[in-house]
């Protein structure tokens, strides 16, 4: 039953997204001095056939890239996008994902991304940066850091007539304050140039990387303690209000044990920093810790089908028995998150423990960088 909610969790996150309350938050919040920073990324990654390895490897790391975003002082708010393109021809040209603070669904739409298409050389990547750069819901707040990963390894499409070009996607992309970095994959003689000239247009950077994205997953001996206490958070999860978002909650939470350990305990550690256990709303206790709902207001027919037989008395007493529970574990999850972190700074320093250029560490030290612009600060690493 869990593979089964796992492999149609893209298509839940869609239909959520699209109509039932867990849209992109669009509402502009101008930033004081006293406000976390925040950030908006988008990621737009060519998905034809020869982009297997990276791919695959960015499921099992965008946990990872996403705490590394969120690792500053204090912790920036964070939404990130997500593109995919291919080319005319195959099964989609672009298929896009707003950007969203509900890292959990950005996680799913990442999972229902498969390689496949392509044939020639040049791309549709024209029409996927267009995308990006215009339909997305970005903020119009220019203190926000707001930066695009233009992720790829063959060149644009500059002969399709009537479609966008990258030269005019530029110049709108800083007219909106957008950063656009450029990742090659692989080594196409024909994208180097290209990739190197977005990335000046943009003042972003540009990279290169081997084809499969270089990634190193690196276990620690905290992971499958960890993976365990993810199965026991779920056991305290409250879904909580229409029955589409009580239905998400419960395929977050099967999506998260049915991945890698090593996946599970970076999500893990997200959700501490965010100070939630689910990503996104329809969470009854992490409602109620963030203050969006007070106990009094709880709606008997939004609860769970075996709370809505209690009274408000039993309500009560089942959330302080869960809130209880909850809380002694995440407790031990944040002596385990400490403990990993540290194996893990550990493990980065030895020199076989990674690749210098492979995407994931790309992308972070990009983020460092360009955060700097907006005053949001890193420690080391």
């Amino acid at each position: 039953m869990k593979m089964t909610i796992f492999r149609i969790l893209p298509v839940c996150v869609a239909a959520v997204l699209a109509g039932q309350g867990f849209a992109a938050d669009k509402t502009e919040k101008p930033q004081t001095k006293a406000a976390r920073p925040r950030m908006e990324v988008c990621f737009v990654l060519d998905t034809t056939g020869s982009m297997s390895g990276l791919i695959e490897g960015a499921k099992q790391k965008i946990w990872a890239i996403a705490n590394e975003m969120v690792s500053a002082k204090p912790t920036p708010e964070l939404r990130l996008g997500l593109i995919g393109y291919r080319d005319r021809g195959d099964a989609y040209v672009v298929k896009s994902f707003d950007l969203t603070n509900d890292i959990d669904a950005v996680y799913a739409n990442l999972r229902g991304f498969s390689a496949g298409g392509g044939g020639d050389t040049p791309e549709s990547v024209n029409e996927a940066l267009n995308e990006a750069v215009t339909k997305l819901a970005w903020s119009n707040d220019r203190s926000v850091l707001k930066i695009i990963f233009l992720v790829g390894d063959a060149p644009p499409h500059m002969d399709y007539v009537n479609a966008p070009k990258y030269p005019e996607i530029c110049q709108a992309a800083m007219k909106k304050d957008l950063i656009i970095n450029t990742v090659q994959c692989g080594n196409i003689p024909e994208t180097a140039p290209v990739w190197k000239e977005i990335a000046k247009l943009s003042e972003g950077n540009y990279a290169a990387i081997a084809q499969e994205g270089g990634m190193v997953a690196i276990a620690t001996p905290m992971d499958a303690e960890l993976a365990e206490l993810n199965r026991k958070v779920g056991a305290t999860l409250v879904a909580y209000g229409l029955a589409p978002a009580r239905l998400m909650v419960a395929a977050k939470q099967a999506a998260s044990e049915a991945a890698p350990a090593a996946v599970v305990a970076d999500r893990l550690s997200f959700n501490a920093r965010s100070g939630k256990s689910v990503q996104g709303d329809g969470e009854l206790l992490d409602s109620l810790a963030a203050g969006k709902i007070k106990v009094s207001e709880v709606k008997k027919d939004q609860l769970p089908a075996e709370w809505q037989k209690l009274d408000a008395v039993e309500v009560q007493q089942a959330i302080e028995k869960k809130q209880k529970e909850r809380a002694d574990l995440q407790a031990k999850i944040l002596k385990l998150n400490r403990e990993r972190d540290d194996y893990l700074a550990a493990e980065r320093k030895k020199p076989a423990a990674g690749k210098a250029d492979s995407f994931d560490d790309q992308v972070t030290a990009a983020i460092r960088t360009q955060a700097a612009r907006k005053g949001i600060t890193y420690g080391g690493k």
